[in-house]
């Protein structure tokens, strides 16, 4: 069953339907918001999506509103105040991800500009050449949570199906998708 399907269930939960509608690939530009989103996915790595969906707001919080350039500077005493935050995920290889991650996006965005236009400048490739570009560049970035952020940032098709509502909402406010 697509993520589609199921946000059209009854049974489905409002924070899916939400997201799915408002969210779900439709490209974002902000690098902070590109940052958060990365933040995300690879905190759902072995958890559900509503999980994290739930605690968004946790990692905002926690993550200093997904500010790239004070994550990046996060020290000791700042990976400590995550570790022992019970409304995030607490797990140290996501949480050392997130700064390293945040460091590397510092220096993607001193060569290119910007995270987003580092993204665009790699913008078309086959998901599989994303994921070895996104693995020799940030960590914790396996094949699922690179496909699942491309996705749901525009940069790959497949968020929703053609029968989707909001498929043509996207497909819309999105000129990556014709380029594919």
């Amino acid at each position: 069953m697509s993520y589609c399907e199921y946000c059209e269930k009854q049974e489905a939960k409002e924070i899916h339907k939400k997201y799915h509608d408002l969210c779900y690939g439709f490209p974002i530009e902000n690098d902070n918001e590109l940052f958060g989103r990365l933040i995300m996915e690879i905190n759902q790595a072995g958890l559900s999506w509503e999980t994290i969906l739930n605690k968004e707001q946790n990692f905002r919080n926690a993550y200093s509103n997904f500010t790239i350039e004070e994550v990046a500077q996060y020290d000791d005493i700042q990976r400590e105040r995550l570790l022992s935050d019970a409304g995030i995920i607490r797990n140290k290889l996501k949480v050392n991800a997130a700064i390293y991650n945040a460091q590397q996006i510092m220096q993607l965005k001193q060569k290119f500009g910007s995270y987003s236009n580092w993204l665009n400048e790699n913008h078309p490739l086959a998901k599989e050449e994303w994921t070895k570009l996104f693995r020799k560049t940030f960590k914790f970035v396996g094949g699922e949570i690179v496909n699942e952020f491309l996705m749901s940032t525009g940069y790959l098709p497949g968020a929703h199906v053609k029968s989707c509502a909001i498929f043509a909402e996207v497909l819309k406010s999105n000129p990556k998708w014709k380029e594919i």
